[in-house]
């Protein structure tokens, strides 16, 4: 069988791109999964490596929807080769039928990597130009009204914790951080 894989990094982003080249590689099951690629730790990439047997192939878009960084992605390699399972990147025509393709999983692995990085250096470095400039102050302090006027009725025990973060609108780990 062949299984697609597919993977975006929030739940606001679409899917169909990479669904669209699953449906003309003739994949016959796909798992979705919206969520980030820095662990292996995705509910539909571990249900996918349960379902997979002997003889199947593990089609994936290109290895950044499969895996963020090289000791991972090669991992996974390793799981998907001990249950006989072959793994086929599109983007970067990986095939690990082949040594070479096994050879080049290896190189585009760590070109992803590498990539993550330099993102994520790029992020930091544009923030902080941003703080430098006072541009950049963070995410606003949410403001609660009439908290001081709840906070007492539920130190006083007229209402329950429950009773005083949903009359707030707030999270539970906010509230007991105020009441400290």
């Amino acid at each position: 069988m062949k299984i697609g894989y597919i993977r975006v990094s929030t739940a606001e982003q679409n899917t169909i791109r990479q669904e669209i080249l699953m449906k003309e590689l003739g994949v016959d099951e796909i798992y979705i999964d919206k969520m980030s690629g820095k662990n292996t730790n995705r509910p539909q990439l571990n249900a996918m490596i349960d379902y997979v047997r002997r003889g199947d192939t593990v089609i994936v878009s290109e290895i950044s929807r499969f895996a963020r960084n090289t000791k991972d992605l090669l991992e996974l390699i390793e799981t998907l080769s001990s249950k006989g399972v072959e793994f086929v990147s599109k983007k970067e025509s990986i095939d690990t039928t082949t040594p070479t393709g096994k050879f080049m999983l290896t190189i585009f692995g760590a070109v992803a990597e590498l990539e993550r990085e330099y993102i994520l250096q790029r992020q930091r470095e544009g923030i902080a130009a941003a703080k430098d400039m006072g541009k950049y102050n963070g995410r606003k302090k949410k403001e609660y009204s009439d908290t001081d006027r709840v906070m007492a009725k539920w130190r006083d025990g007229k209402i329950t914790a429950a009773a005083a973060m949903k009359e707030l609108g707030m999270s539970k780990s906010t509230f007991y951080r105020r009441v400290r």
